[in-house]
């Protein structure tokens, strides 16, 4: 009995965690890539990679303190776990993959967009995990849960329509990229971020290795891709600034809150499942709509803004 109560307290704390942390990335993640500053803008491959590299060493860190701080026992457990199951830890190649694509696409979404429309309109991700969940774990859901699922997209569609034919003039755009590029970005990141966290779950509600040599696994992966992507698209930048080019204290701060979110995900999908941790974040939508409002001052709701979120 306790020790149910005690799952409960964890998973409701990791899911308070997880809206924290996912408006806090938002914001300083869009704050970070429109931020005008001296010098060049640090690389967003570079700065998924290094997210990467920490979420590892943070997993490594609470094995090593899961054993009494037993260096051998870290070894046994990586060699058995990791470098034994060849077969198991090949599995995490598929949705590293897709986290890593998803990952810099957030960054190409949120240099595009203000923080609210990027919030509301990655939502949309709820509903492709739903599907995902149906088709993959066999999950069913209610008819209100489907009728939530699509007021949901009316209300990212709606979030999307003209402001100009509404209110007059279209105001002067904050960002200098292309708001169609964000968007896509976004439905692209939504279907990615589906199929990969219910793949994710399949995998870690079917073994009993820990969350975190999972995440280990998922990490070790993610590197590799990681590295592949700044090497493939920001090679020569690399080559003529440094990897760390373009980096402040507020870099390194995205970069924690990156590696801090793939560690509450996974510990939420352990103990839940992706449908409620897609709905925990969804209540970040509240908080960053508000703050990007009146602190970055980037977004101007209209009378649509406010059809966009569902309650199951």
């Amino acid at each position: 009995m306790f020790r149910g109560r005690t799952t409960d307290l964890y998973l409701y704390m990791s899911l308070g965690v997880l809206v924290l942390q996912t408006t806090s990335l938002v914001l300083t993640m869009r704050y970070s890539r429109t931020l005008q500053g001296e010098g060049p803008r640090y690389l967003a491959s570079s700065a998924v990679v290094l997210a990467e590299l920490l979420k590892i060493l943070i997993c490594l860190l609470l094995i090593f303190y899961d054993h009494d701080f037993s260096f051998l026992v870290l070894n046994r457990v990586l060699k058995e776990e990791i470098l034994n199951k060849p077969m198991e830890t090949l599995k995490l190649a598929i949705p590293s993959g897709i986290y890593t694509l998803q990952n810099n696409l957030l960054y190409v979404a949120l240099s595009n967009l203000d923080a609210a429309t990027y919030q509301v309109t990655y939502q949309l991700k709820i509903l492709t995990t739903a599907l995902f969940s149906v088709s993959m774990l066999g999950k069913r859901l209610g008819l209100y849960q489907w009728l939530s699922l699509l007021i949901l997209m009316t209300g990212i569609a709606l979030v999307q329509w003209p402001s100009e034919s509404l209110d007059g003039p279209a105001p002067t755009p904050l960002s200098a990229g292309s708001q169609l590029v964000g968007v896509i970005a976004v439905l692209i990141a939504c279907f990615s971020s589906g199929f990969a966290g219910v793949y994710f779950e399949k995998i870690l509600k079917g073994t009993k290795q820990s969350v975190w040599v999972r995440n280990i696994q998922l990490g070790l992966f993610g590197l590799v891709f990681g590295l592949m992507g700044v090497f493939v698209y920001d090679g020569e930048r690399v080559r003529e600034s440094g990897v760390f080019q373009g980096y402040n204290p507020l870099t390194w701060t995205v970069v924690a809150l990156q590696a801090l979110g793939g560690l509450v995900i996974a510990t939420v999908i352990k103990y839940a499942d992706n449908i409620l941790k897609g709905f925990a974040t969804s209540l970040s939508i509240i908080l960053s709509t508000l703050i990007s409002y009146f602190w970055l001052v980037d977004f101007d709701p209209t009378r649509y803004t406010y059809a966009h979120t569902p309650t199951l």
